[in-house]
């Protein structure tokens, strides 16, 4: 088992979220952070959107990979990413 699901409370976008956990009694902090994504002017093309979506990935800072595309909610989509670990 890769992922343990950990229910955490509502946080404002644009927050970092870091939980210390203990694995076979070694202790590691686990650092996520949630960024909210607006499409400009609301009403883009799915096409314009997915495309907006793959660039914002893609330049994202480096030691930190996407691990969740949130649901859509008005004109922002949720997007966590959790910091890489050696």
């Amino acid at each position: 088992m890769r992922e343990v699901v950990i229910l955490i409370p509502d946080i404002e976008p644009e927050q970092n979220i870091e939980i210390d956990v203990r694995i076979n009694g070694r202790n590691r902090t686990l650092q996520y952070r949630v960024e909210l994504l607006r499409w400009e002017g609301g009403t883009a093309a799915m096409d314009d959107r997915i495309t907006t979506l793959k660039h914002r990935i893609k330049e994202y800072e480096k030691d930190w990979e996407l691990v969740e595309i949130g649901a859509p909610k008005g004109e922002d989509i949720p997007l966590m990413f959790r910091r890489k670990t050696e």
